[in-house]
């Protein structure tokens, strides 16, 4: 095939790709503004009236996004964090150190991200409640620190393997002991693709629903997604742009911390050495 087809085809194929992934966005944005007031039950697919600030308000007192906003934060910021350390330590040690099984063991690890979430419900549900851990800060952070270990351990274990084995083997022979190597060598050089699964399961623990309804009652506990869909509950009073000038404010933190961490993500997906 001619290069200059090619890269037309390959190009118009993004644009259309780019356009069909934005329309939502747009769509989203675009009926957010519209004044709840004014709004026919017909998507708008452009402003006519501004009401942004009318629909930010209302969600955010209506729906008591703010407590939720605030559990979310710190359920995403610290859980990810815990959990990418972890697998980090993990994948040093099924990669690096002298283990038997290694195989074994990253299959133990890693098929937790092979079972369906929805598996966990009862047992976890049964378990927070026996433990006083039901509705409780602690009690879902623990679910989501061990939820976001499997894959992050992937991402962490599959980093190390291309790392030089001779910088562990010398930081041995220097008498470096494990914790050492790990916390002076590898963590250090892991930097990229411990950014990247912080990403990733940062996102998912800002983005889930399914624990932070099953495993929280009180509005003081739980996490963002579960108060934006109380305000779009059958009882709720707010129209559908308010709802939707919700689900703005619960997307802001995710893209924001993409944009941040772009550079660590994109080196991370190349594996630069």
């Amino acid at each position: 095939m001619n290069p200059t087809l090619w890269t037309g085809l390959r190009s118009t194929f993004l644009v259309l790709v780019a356009v069909l992934w934005l329309l939502p966005v747009w769509l989203m944005v675009v009926n957010a503004i519209t004044p709840s007031a004014e709004y026919s039950g017909a998507p708008a697919w452009w402003p006519e009236t501004f009401g942004m600030i009318t629909n930010l308000t209302e969600a955010w007192q209506t729906g008591q996004m703010g407590p939720g906003f605030l559990n979310s934060l710190l359920y995403s910021t610290i859980c990810a964090a815990v959990a990418v350390v972890l697998a980090a330590l993990a994948g040093f040690g099924t990669v690096v150190l002298k283990v038997r099984h290694k195989t074994l063991w990253f299959w133990l690890i890693y098929c937790g991200t092979l079972v369906p979430l929805q598996i966990f419900l009862a047992p976890m549900f049964t378990a927070a409640a026996r433990s006083n851990l039901y509705d409780t800060r602690l009690g879902l952070m623990i679910v989501y620190v061990a939820i976001s270990i499997p894959f992050a351990y992937f991402l962490m274990r599959n980093f190390i393997t291309t790392l030089p084995r001779e910088v562990f083997e010398a930081s041995s022979i220097d008498g470096a002991g494990p914790l050492m190597t790990f916390l002076r060598i590898c963590l250090p050089m892991c930097r990229p693709a411990m950014f990247a699964a912080f990403i990733f399961q940062f996102t998912w623990a800002w983005n889930d629903l399914l624990f932070g309804m099953t495993l929280t009652a009180s509005p003081e506990v739980r996490p963002i997604m579960a108060s934006l869909i109380n305000l779009n509950g059958n009882y709720s009073s707010v129209g559908p742009p308010t709802v939707l000038a919700g689900a703005l404010i619960a997307s802001v933190p995710t893209v924001a911390i993409f944009f941040v961490f772009q550079r660590f993500f994109v080196s991370s997906l190349t594996l630069s050495k």
